[in-house]
Parts: C-alpha cells; structure tokens; sequence
C-alpha cells in the first residue's frame, strides 16, 4: 500500500470517461470506461476515482460507498454537462429581464443568416420561457447628444443625471428602475416557479449600475442570477443578453452535477475543498466555486488542446500545428502556432455566446457516428450511437457505426481491446453481429444502385465520407483563414483518431502526424497539465492613431494604467488562492477595430508594444486588406493572468528525434503478431501488429502496420514510415500514397458522390466566410 498522494485528472466524454492518475514515483495509471452505463455505476468520475484508489491503495472498495479524500492532492476534470444540456435543450427554467421597449431582442436577434446558403430562414430558439421588461433607460451623452463634443464638454456638470461611465464617456441616466417595482415583478416570477434568472440591460457594459441594483434584489429574494456585465462586459446586447441567459440556463445544472458528484465522498464539497479544479472553455481551470455554466461549454475539448500544445509544439522549429480530437460522438479540430488561439463570439447549438472560448471546431462524426444509407449516398452521422447502446459491436443492441466499420477491416484488434463490453461490462468487440449488419446494408446498397459491392468496400467507403467530414473544419481553421493545411504537423488524438490520422494526413496533403503515447487520453492528460487562470476585462473607448507618423504616447499611457489596474486585479485573485507570485505570469490584449467598422479583433501585446501596427497585420491576414490611415478603437482592455502548474515542461519530440539513433525495429518486427487488414486499392494486406508498449525511442516501424495498446489504436497506412520517441509516435510521409481508386465513368460511385458532397459543402462554408469578412463594414 503506498502513502503518496495522488494527481487525478478526468475528461468525461460522451461516450467514454477517461481517467489519468499520476503518483510521485509511481507509474501513471490510465483508465478508460463507458461515460454512461447505469446497471454499473450511476456517475462515470466518481467510479473512475474509486478504481484509481483501489489501484493505489490495493485495497477493495465497494461500488457504492463514499470515498476517502485523505490520498488525493488533486482533482482536475472536463465535463460534457453543459455541452449535452445546451445541445439537449434541457438546461434550467429561466426568465430574462431586460430593458424595458426590448423584450424581443433576442427573438429579433443579429439579422444575420448563419447559412447563407440556406433556402429557409427559421425563427430563433431561445433558451428563456419568459421575459420582464425593468423600466430603466440611458444613453451614452457624449455620442448621442453632440457626436462631435469631448468630454470636457460635460466635466463638472451641475445636471444630476450625468454621470461618468466605466470607459470614461458620460452617461446621461434618463430613467432609473423603481426597487419596489422589481421586487413585484421578481415575486411574481418566484411564484410562478422560476429559480433562475439572467438580467441583461441595455449599456450595462459601461454603466453597470442598474443591473447591480436588479441583481441584488433578486439574489436577496433567493435567486440564481446571471448579470451579463458581471460575464463578460463588452459592448452588443444581443451577445451580451445572450451569454447572460446561456449562464442562467446551463449554471444551475453544472452546480447541480458538481453537488451529485460531491456526494460520493466523504465529507462532499467541503472535503473537496481546493481539491477540485475543472476546465473552462478558455483552457484555463478554475475551482468548482467559481465554474460557471457559460464558460463550461468547450470544457472537455479544451483539456485536448491544452494536452497537444504542451506535449507536441517546438518553439524553435516553429511549424504550427492542426488537431484531431476523435472522439465517439464528434470530432474537435483547433490550431495552435505557439499561442492559445480563443474566439470571443460564437454561435454554439444556435445561442451566440460571447465569451473567452478556445477556437475549437466540431464536427459530429465519431467512433459512434451512425452510417446510413439514404438518397444514394453514404451518410456517417450526425446521429451518434453514444456510449449507451453504443456501436454494433459493443453488444448492447445499437446500431452501426464508424467503429464498426474499423472492425470489419481489421483496423481494430479485438483481442487487445478492453473486454468493457456487454451487459456486465466483460465482454470483447463483437465481430459477428457487425458483419451480419454489413451485409444487410450492403445487400440494400447493391439492390437500389444495380451494382454488386463488398462488405469491404462498403465499410471502406462510409471511412472515406467520415475522413473527408473531419477534414472540412480543418479546412476552415487554416485555408479560409490564409495559412495552408500542408504547412503545418498533424496531431491526432482522442479514443478514435489514431485509426484515421494517416487517411486524413493524406487528404489534406499533410506530411507528418504526431499522436502522444496518451494520445486516447490526451484531454484528460492535458487537464493534468494545465494552468489555473483568472481573467479580467473591462470596456474601453480609448482611440489610436494608425498614420505612420502619429504619436499614441498619451493612448499608450492610459490605457496601460488601466491594464496594471488589471493586472494587479488577476495577480491577486490568484494569490488569494494559494498560487505564489513568482508562479503567475500575465497576459494583455487589446480589443481592437477600425474607425467606423464593427468587427473587432483581440490583439495580444507584442513585443514592441506597437499594438496598431500589430492590429492591422492581423486584420491584414485575417480580411485579406487594410484601412490605411484609419484610427483604430480599443473597446476593450483584457489580461489573462496564469499560474503554472508544477511539471509542465516538457521535452520537444522533434528534439529527442534529432538526437536519437533510427534504427527499423526488425527484431520486434520479426516475432511480432501479424494480421490482415483492409486498404482502398490495396485489399487485404498482411500487416504488423506491434505493440506500443515494446517500441524503444528512435525504433521505426514502416507501413503497413497497426500500433496499439490498452488504450488506443494506431493505424500506419501504406506510404507511411512510424518512428517512436519516449513519449510520442511521429508518422511521416516515406513514399508514395496507396494507389487511388480508379473511377469507372459510365457509373455513378456512391462513395465519390458523398465525399464530393463534402467537398462542395466545404467550398460553401468558405464562401460563407469570405462574404462575412470581406462585405460592408
């Protein structure tokens, strides 16, 4: 039995939870189940813990009984709740209030078509069943009333109603809310049933004083309130209003997991104390106190960022890189060129949420993706198996899916899969009921199409569609963005991805892929990794000059007074934590805009401190065009302050690469397993079947092959060349690709039809992005 604490981090999935336990000393353990599978545990997280406990303490614990924090120094986790509760729609009941004229705002939403190509325009959904009116009102005086005036025009005004807003501008207060008519209005949402509410009144982002007044009422009568200048204080009602009511919608089931999961330990929240960390959709962790339901979307995805930017980018070689997070009900695509890359506005599951967000993009086609056959052509998701009934082969009665195609082609090993499966949990993939399914469908197929196809081509072409599926958002992140996808190293990582790294590799013309030895963990392995942040923002109104000439000292000035306000804010926040000053390192951005335009972009300081020069570079690359001499507006000051994690360093893979002796593994090679296994245009070819486990630094394993281990599956698909590292596999292109297909023209190829469908969606969306930057500003 040992005595050294343990380092626990979870990423709950939708299909699986995997679990990463470090111990000083010890070897890490790595633990993957079934995130839902109610005949054996009633919370995956909870019984993911039990079993690391078990593990390290060699004693058993019975399912069921609470559990013992005495041996756990930390708790770091990524969950789904939110995610699934938005998705589902089955968030909290809640009301907005609102300023009063403006009740539908949000029904009336950006007058923007989100698909630009779409023949059908829908009403908005919305997430609030009610909304009250707060009869308030101001104006920002020095732009509504004389645009042309400073505001030295109302320095030392006698007028009562003039007051200074936190930009700096003066606010004219025309109507102030009325306490007891709030409180009757709040009452009789109370009444009516309604816990939680999300206030969002027009300008609060600059003069937050009258939703301070409505928040503290309500918090007083016992509601759960979410205040959009308290969330993020940026100008736009509708994204701000629209934030405040996905917080008020999402927070009170993220609060209510927190507390289910506290149950399942001795002494609950108050045992968990500063022990539990979860991660935000910022990539940043904060204490369970502080997490909220908007900031809790991208909450597992980004511990998969986190991971790969730790463990895969070099400084010093400097290539960018472009991530596959392959999961069982979708796949998470994001960029990383040596900075976290956040978005500050985004339109998740049709609500805009305007807050610090990785810039993650989904995809819904996972191991449990379902193939279909409809309108001729092959069809892989959006639908998923999920992790109950699961896939075909995990016999429990579900449908097909993407990982019942790997199977049928050998690209799965069922024998060195984990026997999780079944009614009790220990039972293997089942080969048989996939086939008989493959060949129901592929009956169906060749009846409606005249042609006769094999289970193998079948199976081989819904891969193809879901490869090009996973393919397009990458697309988005780096051709529509001006980077080109061949420039940049691949990552592959999540449960599924190393069965289609090389496939995808190949389509975008990538040459080298990376997948870590905990590639099928790595967001919760990034979990362990990251670094707790705390953020600070406030409204700007500050201007620059962009003329080459021009002298921005005085802007410069003031708004650097206002960032070490900030800083200072952030710096201490985190020392209150327990964090030491010399751990934290601060970051500060800039809001930026041209004069007379509406989009703006989050600069990060350079290191010249030329803000405006560093602006128009990246609207530049970003637009594809500049404003030349055209004062820039700062809208917003922002700082990121970060408190390392201990550890987190580690060795550059293209390093240990370099300095390692290459050497093709031909002893491993020789006694290793070998099996047939499926490739397009190649058939069944005799492939090595290596364990990972058994691969020392600088052994390479050429193509065809098949690397695995308790958690994972690499596929090296002919044209490839494997090498292994302490802590990575590198996969580089080492010849031509696998001869392609040859097209038979007096027919049409069902498969080709679908991945062309791909294709021109693809063209599509980049068009779509194309009209949004380059039309009317």
């Amino acid at each position: 039995m040992s005595s050294e604490l343990v380092r626990i981090a979870i990423d709950r999935g939708g299909t699986f939870t995997d679990v990463y336990c470090a111990q000083s000393g010890k070897p890490d353990i790595v633990l993957k189940l079934l995130s839902v599978d109610p005949h054996n545990y009633p919370d995956a997280p909870a019984e993911g813990i039990r079993r690391v406990l078990e593990l390290t303490s060699g004693q058993s614990i019975p399912k069921g009984s609470k559990l013992k924090l005495d041996r756990v120094e930390s708790i770091r986790m990524g969950t789904t709740v939110a995610t699934n509760a938005l998705l589902e729609r089955k968030g909290a009941r809640c009301a907005l209030l609102t300023t009063e004229g403006h009740k539908d705002v949000l029904r009336i939403g950006q007058q923007a078509r989100p698909n630009i190509f779409d023949l059908s325009a829908k009403k908005l959904s919305s997430l609030y069943d009610k909304v009250i009116e707060i009869a308030e009102r101001i104006t920002i005086a020095t732009s509504t009333e004389d645009p042309e005036s400073s505001p030295a025009h109302f320095e030392g005004s006698s007028d009562a109603s003039i007051v200074r807003g936190l930009t700096g501008d003066f606010i004219r207060v025309l109507k102030k809310p009325d306490p007891d008519t709030i409180k009757t209005q709040l009452q009789s949402l109370w009444d009516e049933g309604f816990r939680s509410i999300a206030v969002a009144l027009l300008h609060s982002y600059v003069y937050p004083e009258h939703e301070n007044l409505v928040s503290g009422i309500a918090r007083k009568m016992g509601f759960a309130v979410s205040v959009s200048s308290e969330l993020q204080p940026m100008i736009k009602i509708v994204s701000r209003a629209n934030s405040a009511i996905a917080d008020a919608y999402l927070s009170p089931v993220t609060r209510a997991y927190i507390e289910t999961f506290a149950e399942g330990f001795e002494g609950g929240l108050d045992a968990l104390g500063n022990k539990l960390l979860f991660m935000q959709s910022d990539g940043g962790l904060c204490s369970w106190r502080y997490f909220s339901g908007l900031r809790a979307v991208l909450s597992g995805p980004a511990g998969g960022v986190i991971g790969y930017s730790k463990t895969c980018y070099d400084a010093n070689d400097g290539t960018p890189l472009v991530s596959v997070d392959m999961g069982g009900t979708s796949t998470d695509v994001s960029r990383y060129n040596g900075h976290l890359e956040h978005v500050f506005e985004t339109a998740t599951a049709e609500v805009i949420i305007q807050a610090p967000q990785l810039d993650i993009n989904t995809v819904a086609a996972g191991g449990g993706s379902r193939l279909f056959w409809e309108n001729g052509m092959f069809v892989v998701g959006p639908e998923s198996a999920g992790a109950h009934p699961g896939p075909a082969c995990y016999r429990k009665g579900g449908p097909l899916a993407v990982t019942d195609a790997n199977l049928l082609l050998g690209r799965l090993l069922p024998e060195h899969f984990p026997k999780i499966f079944g009614p009790n949990e220990d039972e293997a993939l089942d080969m048989d009921i996939t086939r008989q399914l493959f060949e129901e469908l592929t009956a169906k197929i060749s009846a409606e199409k005249g042609i006769e196809m094999t289970l193998e081509e079948v199976a081989s072409g819904f891969l193809r569609v879901a490869n090009e599926a996973m393919s397009r958002p990458i697309r988005t992140l780096t051709e529509a963005r001006g980077f080109e996808s061949a420039s940049h190293n691949l990552i592959i990582f999540g449960g599924a991805g190393g069965q289609h790294g090389t496939a995808i590799a190949s389509i975008l013309s990538i040459t080298r892929i990376l997948v870590a030895r905990f590639s099928s963990i790595l967001s919760a392995y990034g979990m362990a990794l990251a670094d707790v942040v705390v953020e600070e923002q406030e409204p700007a109104s500050d201007v620059l000059d962009s003329r080459p000439d021009a002298d921005n000292t005085a802007v410069y000035s003031s708004l650097r007074s206002r960032a070490d306000m900030l800083i200072n804010r952030a710096r201490s926040s985190l020392i209150t934590q327990g964090f030491p000053s010399a751990q934290i390192s601060t970051e500060l951005m800039y809001n930026c805009r041209f004069h007379g335009t509406s989009t703006s972009l989050m600069v990060r300081e350079p290191a010249d401190g030329d803000f405006v020069g560093s602006f128009v570079r990246q609207h530049e690359q970003l637009f594809g065009f500049t404003l030349q001499n055209r004062s820039v507006h700062v809208d917003d000051v922002r700082v990121r302050a970060v408190a390392k994690s201990d550890g987190t360093e580690q060795e550059s893979p293209y390093a240990e690469l370099a300095r390692s002796t290459l050497m093709e593994a031909k002893g491993l090679l020789e006694k290793c397993q070998r099996k047939k296994v499926y490739f397009d245009g190649l058939g069944w070819t005799d492939t090595a079947v290596v364990p990972l486990e058994e691969l020392s630094p600088g052994d390479q394993i050429p193509a065809p092959a098949i690397i695995f281990d308790a958690t994972q599956t690499i596929v090296i698909e002919p044209g490839y060349l494997a090498t292994a590292t302490s802590k990575h596999i590198i996969i580089d292109r080492a010849g031509p690709p696998a001869p392609k297909l040859v097209l038979d023209i007096d027919q049409i190829d069902p498969i080709q039809l679908s991945v062309f469908g791909h294709r021109f969606m693809g063209i599509a969306e980049q068009a779509r992005i194309f009209f949004c930057c380059n039309g009317p500003h």
